[in-house]
């Protein structure tokens, strides 16, 4: 069995840590001890992984059974990778987890309507169309996988032919296409079918008993833009780093680079909540983190006694009218709930931006209101302009702009309160050096796979191809978890390259993280994002064309001593 490319070589670029307002406390200063990159083995990194495949296999285990007591679930599962001392309480392995040999195909999978996934009479349909044709096609029925919130058929799939090359399966995607069929060539692999695929696994296992440091979020040079993972752990003097939450990533859906949900570093937020969403909480040296389903309200007061009025805050530093996940507050459209890789719009808003946001903010329609650091209006403009480092702006619109335009008096002071709450309304309170990475959807609660599509957002009303693409089909991962011994769990799985990895899908993901022992546990950004660096070089193989994508923040596992 081959072992992983070498890690690419980049060359050093120290950026420093967030700024932080005048006002604001900083994080106490802690010295890195100095560390001397170091290549991972490239020997002997993949085993035999007969031992590996049980991660996943099926009767490797009682079904979603919780956690033993007195079991090292890392040990017991990871024995026979390969693996690497990072630092006194950080191991690092690296194995893959695979199929049975064979199973895996290339095909061709014929949409409707751009749909992969289709209702039972629609599949039927086109595929009686494709018999008339000429063609042979088989339906293969997806069910929603063990372990969801939800049960039963998913959709059919409609395919045509078996390849053992994609050139082949080109050749007669072309001859679909000339028919007048819209079809997809596939590798089976990434279908999420159990007994099959490839998955290149690297587990990093952080136990805050034997480990002097911290985990540390951080969101680069500034909120705005955006950071290859690599860079961003040279400029930390990370021992290890990992790509975090979900973000924006083109101007039609927001600020490139910021937060597509919650997101605070140093006690500060710096983007709303997908409300009902998991997170990520780190407090102190972040060695506990908390995972809990999160929500945000944001309100701006003006004047006292009976001239005092307050109105919502509906986002922070994010283009207004715009809501990247959906999940926010007011009559977003097409709803307020959560609604994974889709914008909602509101025409009503007003949006806080901050100083860390690096870049001025969004022209438009509408108008701003400039606040000191005090929350003294210092001018009141229309949209478009910088960022006081030390203070903060209003942009509103619609009833927002017509709000600030009332209140906001050159000279008047208009002050902001956020509030993050949890499931249970309970108010979650941030010291200085406590950070927030948003996520999802939850994998494991309390030791058993418990995968939320619902209230996720993850699955999207009517539409059975967004779940299925994005969480049952396998794709590169980042998993967060604990175990029941406090340690913490950073995993990757390389994904989208057919005979390397193919990924996995969020239910495996969740049934593996069960398995090495974590009690909760959610999933971070992945796909192309996906990317794990040690000392400062990346250990993950990208997924994308281009190598390794710019995130909008990363966990990084820095010293302290």
């Amino acid at each position: 069995m081959a072992a992983p490319a070498p890690e690419p070589a980049h060359p050093g670029a120290a950026h420093p840590h967030h700024r932080h307002h005048p006002h604001t406390p900083h994080r106490p200063s802690r010295p890195s001890r100095p560390s001397r990159p170091r290549r991972m083995p490239r020997t002997a990194v993949l085993t035999s992984l007969a031992t590996a495949a049980t991660l996943l296999a099926p009767g490797a285990a009682p079904a979603n059974a919780a956690p033993e007591p007195g079991r090292d679930a890392v040990r017991e599962q990871l024995a026979g990778w390969a693996h690497e001392r990072v630092a006194p309480g950080v191991d690092l392995y690296r194995g893959t987890v695979r199929g049975r040999a064979g199973a895996d195909h290339w095909t061709l999978t014929v949409r409707s309507g751009g749909a992969q996934l289709l209702p039972e009479d629609t599949a039927r349909q086109l595929a009686g169309r494709l018999r008339e044709a000429g063609f042979e096609p088989r339906t293969e029925r997806v069910e929603w996988p063990a372990g969801s919130d939800r049960d039963g058929l998913l959709g059919l799939r409609v395919r045509v032919g078996v390849h053992g090359g994609q050139n082949q399966a080109e050749v007669r995607r072309k001859k679909l296409t000339a028919a007048g069929f819209d079809a997809l060539t596939e590798w089976t692999g990434g279908d999420g079918t159990p007994d099959t695929g490839l998955a290149r696994l690297t587990v990093a296992v952080v136990d805050p008993e034997h480990y002097d440091g911290e985990l540390d979020a951080s969101y680069g040079e500034a909120v705005a833009g955006r950071e290859k993972v690599t860079d961003m752990a040279r400029g930390e003097r990370a021992l290890l780093g990992l790509n975090a939450g979900f973000f924006v990533m083109e101007p039609e859906d927001g600020v490139p680079g910021a937060a597509a949900g919650i997101a605070a570093y140093d006690g500060e937020l710096q983007s709303a909540a997908t409300n009902g969403r998991i997170a990520a909480v780190l407090r102190g040296d972040g060695l506990r983190p908390e995972l809990r389903h999160l929500s945000t309200r944001s309100t701006v007061h003006a004047g006292s006694g009976p001239a005092a009025a307050s109105e919502t805050v509906d986002g922070i530093n994010r283009v207004p009218g715009l809501i990247r996940n959906c999940g926010g507050v007011g009559a977003d459209r097409p709803t307020e709930a959560p609604r994974h890789d889709v914008t909602c719009t509101d025409p009503n808003e007003i949006v806080r931006f901050t100083g860390e946001l690096g870049t001025g903010t969004p022209p438009g329609p509408g108008t701003e209101a400039v606040l000191d650091a005090e929350g003294r209006v210092t001018a009141v403009r229309p949209r478009g302009g910088p960022v006081p480092e030390d203070g903060s702006v209003l942009a509103g619109i619609g009833t927002g702009g017509d709000w600030l335009r009332s209140h906001a008096v050159p000279g008047s002071v208009l002050r902001v309160e956020d509030r993050i709450t949890d499931a249970r309304g309970r108010r979650v309170e941030l010291g200085p050096r406590d950070d927030i990475v948003n996520g999802g959807p939850q994998l494991v609660r309390d030791g058993r796979v418990a995968v939320d599509y619902g209230t996720d957002g993850t699955a999207h009303p009517g539409n059975p191809t967004a779940a299925y693409t994005w969480g049952i089909k396998r794709n590169p991962r980042t998993f967060l978890g604990t175990d029941a011994r406090g340690r913490i769990l950073l995993v990757t799985s390389a994904g989208r390259q057919p005979g390397y990895s193919d990924g996995l899908g969020l239910n495996e993901g969740a049934e593996l993280m069960r398995r090495l022992g974590a009690v909760n546990a959610m999933n971070l950004d992945g796909g192309g994002s996906t990317a794990m660096a040690v000392h400062g070089r990346l250990v993950t193989m990208p997924s994308d064309a281009a190598g390794e994508r710019p995130v909008g923040d990363g966990l990084f596992l820095k010293n302290t001593g």
